[in-house]
């Protein structure tokens, strides 16, 4: 089998880099890794974003339903999901389980990115 994939990361244009690594890191957990100009690196474990400043360009939020661009997978859903309620973190969708075999919700980010994070049913 091929093994040449060994990780990913997700690259965002967002309209307020320094609002949008606020809200990674006090709402979603995140920690900045590096920052350089126009650009911020962060990440929780092996959950990695790359979020480049675009003032001018239409947010996600905007573009609506097609503003999904991550599924996470994770261990305990509904700790997390509790974490980020406790934070006020804006859902899309409560914890559910799904007929595809995972526990999952979903959150909308500052900018309008839906990302969702799902456990797997089958232990």
């Amino acid at each position: 089998m091929d093994k040449n994939i060994v990780g990913n990361r997700y690259v965002l244009a967002v309209n307020d880099l320094e609002a949008a690594v606020e809200y990674y890191e006090s709402k979603l957990g995140l920690r900045t890794v590096s920052q350089y100009p126009g650009w911020a690196f962060l990440a929780r474990e092996s959950f990695f974003v790359m979020l480049g400043e675009c003032q001018d360009e239409r947010s996600a939020r905007e573009i609506g339903n097609h503003s999904y661009f991550a599924y996470v997978d994770v261990i305990d859903a509904n700790s997390l999901y509790e974490e980020y309620k406790s934070k006020n973190v804006e859902f899309i969708k409560t914890v559910t389980d799904e007929l595809w075999g995972m526990r999952e919700f979903g959150v909308k980010t500052l900018d309008g990115h839906r990302i969702m994070f799902g456990e797997s049913l089958e232990k």
